[in-house]
């Protein structure tokens, strides 16, 4: 398994290809639901250039410190919306689908938290990896050999506030 490290440049042309791989496939959606934390940025980004309304469901199956061991699951009881009911045709998305097995849960738990109908839900993800047990309705890159991706947020997980604060300080001193 290799490494595959993104820019922030890089990140931010790679949602736009995705965005328009779902408008040039003609699907209309009413929702947006992004898997939060991987696909926070990836569904907000979305729902402006798309103009649609935005849920967030919380996701997590990477506990470890170091974020790289998967473990079980866990699903958020709620889902974070400023709609009254979610939309009947969703676009669900994450940054990536590794295992698959966040998308492939996430699915029936939209389906049985909804109040109202689901016609249907899609998945939309920048990376797919060949491990994936789903294949996502939409991508941008199809990822052969299985990369561990370095996101360009993923510096903020390995410095803390007092880091930050001395940071701050250095570049003050500096003149910066």
């Amino acid at each position: 398994m290799s490494d595959l490290y993104i820019s922030w440049s890089d990140y931010h042309h790679k949602i736009e290809q995705l965005a328009v791989k779902i408008y040039q496939s003609d699907w209309q959606f009413n929702q947006i639901v992004c898997l939060a934390r991987g696909g926070l940025r990836v569904g907000d980004i979305l729902s402006r250039i798309y103009n649609q309304p935005l849920a967030i469901l919380s996701t997590s199956s990477y506990n470890d410190a170091d974020k790289h061991e998967r473990s079980n699951l866990i699903i958020s009881h709620q889902l974070t919306m400023t709609s009254e009911n979610l939309g009947s045709r969703i676009l669900l998305v994450d940054d990536l689908v590794d295992s698959g097995i966040t998308l492939q849960q996430t699915i029936p738990w939209l389906n049985s938290y909804s109040q109202s109908p689901i016609e249907e839900i899609r998945t939309a993800v920048i990376w797919y990896k060949a491990c994936s047990v789903v294949v996502p309705d939409y991508y941008v890159d199809y990822l052969a050999d299985n990369p561990w991706i370095h996101q360009p947020f993923e510096h903020y997980e390995q410095i803390t506030p007092a880091e930050l604060a001395e940071k701050q300080n250095l570049a003050v001193i500096k003149g910066k």
